[in-house]
Parts: structure tokens; sequence; C-alpha cells
């Protein structure tokens, strides 16, 4: 089964600013059409029969996609499915998405992994979703994460510094700063992934000019990752 994947960035859009150029989110105050001539265009480039979106709320909530399927899926932060044509997007401007696919099963998922859900483990239950749906074997899934803020830049208060080395590790911190990838991929390979099966983020958003970031710009768009199975 072929997969693709891809991760958008903020340009060769019709957004305004501080949504320029190619936001996708329509809950940021953008304008609808807009945001609507721009998930056109990224339907039409990905040739995919449909891009089923999220309302994220930052918690650990997995749903399956099947058919008819719905454009937006409410109250959720993954999407799991197997059907051929059907993309899963998750839109972040700093949060980690995270893309998981198992070829040999024919499943997909995208994964909003924000720092509440990453707290929530939602890479975990969502390995688990692929696992109890589509009884997928962790060594056969593979983990993508795109551009999200790296531990170059998420500084976060003494206090949550502080909950993540006694919940989590103090190796997720450096000073300061969470590694939020690195705790992410540790869950994963608890869930039962190789290690070679996980890749991390390229970049940082809030160094990067090529994607939105709100801890570096507070009002602006939203990027996507999006995963699909070829009909």
């Amino acid at each position: 089964m072929t997969v693709q994947t891809l991760f958008t960035d903020r340009r060769g859009g019709f957004s305004a600013p501080p949504y320029d150029t190619f936001n996708l989110a329509l809950h940021v105050g953008d304008d609808p059409d807009a945001v609507g001539r721009n998930r056109a265009l990224l339907e039409r480039r990905i040739g995919a029969e449909k891009i089923v979106w999220m309302e994220q709320i930052h918690g650990d909530s997995v749903r399956r996609v099947a058919t008819p399927t719905p454009d937006t899926v409410s109250a959720c932060d993954a999407l799991v499915t197997d059907r051929p044509g059907i993309a899963l997007a998750v839109m972040v401007a700093d949060c980690i998405p995270l893309l998981l696919f198992d070829r040999s099963r024919g499943v997909v998922a995208a994964v909003h992994a924000g720092r509440n859900g990453t707290f929530l483990r939602i890479a975990q239950k969502s390995v688990e979703a692929m696992k109890r749906l589509f009884g997928c074997s962790p060594a056969d899934i593979s983990a993508c994460m795109g551009p999200s803020i790296g531990p170059c830049c998420y500084e976060v208060g003494e206090d949550l510094a502080a909950l993540v080395k006694k919940s989590f590790g103090r190796e997720f911190m450096k000073g300061r700063y969470l590694d939020l990838a690195a705790l992410n991929a540790a869950q994963l390979e608890e869930a039962g992934l190789e290690r070679s099966k996980i890749a991390m983020p390229p970049l940082c958003t809030r160094c990067s000019p090529d994607h939105f970031s709100y801890r570096g710009e507070g009002e602006t768009g939203r990027f996507a990752g999006v995963v699909w199975l070829e009909p």
C-alpha cells in the first residue's frame, strides 16, 4: 500500500497578513473565503478524494474516519483510517504534526501532539487505536513529525519544567527548555515503535520564516501535516 505524506508551509496561498499566505485554519480570524481557497488548492495539490480536518481541542481523543466522511471531525486530536483516497490533516503553529502509517495493513493516522496532548500520551493512544481498530503491529508502524517548536525556543515555567522532570524524566528538559519532540519519540518507543522508524522534526517553527509560529507571532495562521493512502 502506498502512503503519501505532506507538510505544508506558509507560502503560496491567498490569505492576507498576518495569515499570509497559506493559512488552512478557519478558527484564527482569517477570511473564510481565503481559507476555503487555500484548502481547495491543497486538495488539488495532493489529489486525494477529500481532506478530513479536526476541531482540535488539545486533548487525547482519537477518532476513526470511515465513509461517508465529514469535512471536519469535532472535538478530537487524532484521526485514523484505512480508507484509500481520504487524506487526514492536522493543523499546527508550533505543536507537533505527527503522522503515523502502517503500509502492511494500509492504515494511517494524523495526530495533534501539542503540550497537553503529549502529557496525555496522545501518540501512544493513537498507536493503540491502530492496533485495536485495524490489527496493526507497532513494529510495522512508522512515525513522521513535521516542523514544530524546538528545544531551542520552547521555554516553559519552573513549575512546568519540574512537572516534566518528575513525570517523564529530566532528559526532556534543557534548563527551562522543553524538548517536545524527544518526549513524543520516547512515548512512541514505549508503544512499541522502532526508533529507526521515527522521523524527528526537520526544523523549529519559531526559527523558520516559512512556517507559522504562535509563540513567535501570536496572531497567525496554521499549516498542516497531511497523510493518505493512494487509491
